[in-house]
C-alpha cells in the first residue's frame, strides 16, 4: 500500500521581490495545498521595492523602474492581471552633470561606451574625440573569455573622460559602483560577446553591441508604485508570513530544519534563500561551506535616497534627470525629475536625488537633515532651484547594491554548484540587481525545486 500523500512544504527566506515572486511561482507549481511560508523581520514585504507617498503622490523610494526590452516584468504584470498598469517615460532625455555644467546624454553608447567619436563630441575634450575616431587604426589583442574592469579596457582604448564623463555616471546609476570595480561582463555582456566573436576594434564591437532600436519607452513602471505589484505576488501567493529573520539552515531528514531568530524550529520539503548576499553565509554555512565563501566574495554598496516635493511650477527642465559625473563637487551621484520622466500628477514637482557609492560610508553615517541639506545645495547648483520642498521622505539601503566585479559569473556559478538539491537561492546579487533579472533569479530558483521532484 502506497504512503499517504502529504502536500510538499516550502520555506521562503526573504520578502523582497525575489522572495514574493518565488513564492508565487511555487504557489503555481505546487498548487493549493502546499504549505508556503515566508520569513521576514521588516514592517513591510518588498524589499529594497517601497512605495511611499511624497507630497500627496505615490513615488517609489526604491527602484523605480524596469528595463522594458527585458520580458520578465512585463510578462509578470500580465501573468497577475496587471497588464494595464504598467506606464512608461514620457519620452524625455538624461542629462549628465560635467565639468560644472549640463550636457545631453550621449546618443549611440551602450552603457556609455561609444560606438562613434561624434556621440562624444562637446561631453570630453578634442583630443579624447580624435583619440576615439582613431582606435579603429591602433593595435587591439583580446583573450577571449577575459573579464577586465570596465575601466581598464575603455580607458586604455578611449581614455579616462569617457570613463569618468560618460561610462561613470551609467555605471553609479546602476550599482552605486564604478567602472575601477564592476567587471565588463556583468556591465556590458553584450559587448563582450561581440570581442569573444572576433571583432577587430573595440568601436567594432560596440556597434556590434549596441542593441537594435526599439518603439515606445525605453523604460517602464507601474502605475501606483511597485506596491501594487508586491500586493498582487502576496495575495496570489498566499504565504504565511512569519515576522521574524532566520538564522540556520541544517538538514532534517529529506528535508530541511530552519532555527528563526526567536528560537522557533520550522520543517519544509524545499528552502528558498532570497536574502542580500552578505546574509547567506551564515545560513548556510553548516551545509554548504563552498556556497558560503562564495557568498562571502560578493561586496556591496549601500545607499540614500531623498525624495523632494517641490512647489508646482517650480522651474525645471524637460529631462527625465542627471547623472553625475565622477569628480564633481556635487554630493549626489545622479536626480531623477520624476514629474518629468513619468509625468506630472497633483500640484507638486517630484525629485529624487540618489547618494553613496561603493566604498563609502555616507548611507550608515550621514544624517537626514544633512541629506536634506546636501539635495537643496545640489538643485540649486544644477538647476538654480532654491524653493522649499512642501514634502519630503528619506530613505536608506544598507548594504543593498551588490557589486559585479571581474569574474562574477563564475564566482556565482561557484555558489550555487555548492547548494544542497532542494536547497536554492534567489537575488539582486546572482543574476543582475535590476527588477527583471530578479524575477528571473527567483523563476530560476523555483524551476530548479521543481526539477527536483519536490513540487508536486
Amino acid at each position: 500500500m502506497s504512503a499517504a500523500y502529504s502536500p510538499p512544504s516550502y520555506c521562503v527566506v526573504g520578502g523582497g521581490i525575489s522572495g514574493l515572486v518565488a513564492a508565487y511561482r511555487l504557489r503555481v507549481a505546487a498548487g493549493p495545498d502546499a504549505s508556503i511560508t515566508l520569513f521576514d523581520p521588516a514592517d513591510r514585504l518588498g524589499g529594497v521595492l517601497r512605495t511611499e507617498r511624497v507630497g500627496g503622490q505615490l513615488v517609489d523610494v526604491g527602484a523605480e523602474a524596469f528595463v522594458a526590452r527585458r520580458p520578465e516584468v512585463s510578462a509578470l504584470l500580465a501573468e497577475l492581471g496587471l497588464a494595464d498598469r504598467k506606464i512608461g517615460t514620457t519620452g524625455v532625455r538624461p542629462l549628465i552633470f560635467s565639468e560644472g555644467r549640463l550636457h545631453p546624454m550621449p546618443q549611440g553608447t551602450l552603457q556609455g561606451i561609444p560606438a562613434q567619436a561624434s556621440s562624444m563630441a562637446g561631453l570630453v575634450d578634442d583630443a579624447t574625440v580624435a583619440r576615439i575616431a582613431d582606435e579603429p587604426s591602433q593595435p587591439f589583442s583580446w583573450r577571449t573569455g577575459a573579464d577586465p574592469t570596465v575601466a581598464e579596457l575603455i580607458g586604455d582604448r578611449f581614455g579616462p573622460q569617457v570613463v569618468a564623463r560618460s561610462v561613470d555616471p551609467l555605471l553609479a546609476g546602476v550599482y552605486a559602483g564604478s567602472s575601477a570595480t564592476i567587471g565588463l561582463r556583468a556591465a556590458a555582456p553584450t559587448l563582450a560577446a561581440a570581442l569573444d566573436r572576433g571583432a577587430r576594434t573595440l568601436t567594432d564591437a560596440v556597434r556590434e553591441a549596441l542593441p537594435p532600436p526599439m518603439p515606445g519607452s525605453v523604460f517602464g513602471a507601474v502605475d501606483g508604485g511597485y506596491a501594487v505589484l508586491l500586493d498582487a505576488l502576496v495575495r496570489q501567493a498566499q504565504v504565511d508570513w512569519v515576522h521574524v529573520g532566520v538564522k540556520q539552515v541544517s538538514r532534517d531528514g529529506r528535508g530541511w530544519s530552519l532555527v528563526d531568530d526567536e528560537g522557533g524550529h520550522w520543517h519544509a520539503d524545499g528552502v528558498v534563500l532570497a536574502v542580500p548576499a552578505p546574509r547567506l553565509p551564515t545560513l548556510i554555512d553548516g551545509v554548504a561551506p563552498k556556497s558560503a565563501a562564495a557568498a562571502r566574495r560578493i561586496q556591496t554598496a549601500s545607499s540614500a535616497l531623498v525624495v523632494l516635493a517641490l512647489p508646482g511650477g517650480t522651474p525645471l527642465p524637460e529631462q527625465s534627470g542627471v547623472l553625475v559625473a565622477s569628480g564633481e563637487r556635487l554630493n549626489s551621484k545622479a536626480m531623477t525629475l520624476t514629474s518629468r520622466k513619468w509625468g506630472r500628477r497633483g500640484n507638486v514637482e517630484l525629485v529624487r536625488l540618489s547618494f553613496g557609492r561603493f566604498g563609502d560610508s555616507l548611507a550608515r553615517d550621514v544624517g537626514d537633515e544633512d541629506l536634506l541639506r546636501w539635495a537643496a545645495e545640489d538643485l540649486s547648483t544644477v538647476f538654480g532651484v532654491t524653493s522649499d520642498p512642501v514634502d519630503c521622505h528619506v530613505q536608506r539601503w544598507m548594504d543593498a547594491l551588490p557589486q559585479y566585479g571581474p569574474g562574477h559569473a563564475g564566482l556565482v556559478a561557484e555558489l550555487r554548484s555548492g547548494l544542497p538539491t532542494t536547497l536554492v537561492v534567489a537575488g539582486a546579487y546572482l543574476d543582475g540587481i535590476g527588477v527583471p533579472a530578479c524575477v528571473g533569479s527567483a523563476t530560476k530558483a523555483v524551476a530548479a525545486l521543481t526539477t527536483s521532484g519536490v513540487a508536486r
